[in-house]
């Protein structure tokens, strides 16, 4: 048991490391003078980020996940796409919940299984 937790932790420190030298290789980038766009920085693609790293630790089952991908997801089409997308934000984002509601995995949850005692 002490060697998963261990593989666990190790898993969870590798990704983080990726993901700082990630974002320090975009800020030393961005100071050298490359021309980085803006919405690589901003708070929106940090929430898409962040949905998505929440979402494989989790395996994409649980739904927190989901949230943060929208949002990201949402502001970030605004900045990359050249027309006005919010006269059809608020349908896309209950399109895409209630996609979520039909397609998510089903879980039975009980609290008391007095049934399968043995």
């Amino acid at each position: 048991m002490e060697t998963l937790n261990n593989k666990i932790k190790s898993n969870r420190h590798f990704g983080m490391g990726i993901f700082l030298l990630v974002i320090g290789a975009i800020f030393l980038l961005r100071n050298i003078g490359l021309n980085i766009p803006f919405w690589v920085l901003s708070w929106h693609t940090l929430f898409l980020a962040l949905g998505l790293l929440i979402g494989y630790r989790k395996n994409f089952k649980a739904g927190g996940w989901v949230f943060f991908v929208i949002l990201g997801g949402v502001f970030t089409l605004k900045d990359l796409i050249f027309f006005d997308i919010s006269q059809y934000t608020t349908a896309m984002v209950l399109i895409g919940v209630g996609l979520y509601m039909i397609f998510r995995p089903k879980r039975d949850v009980q609290f008391c299984d007095f049934g399968n005692k043995k």
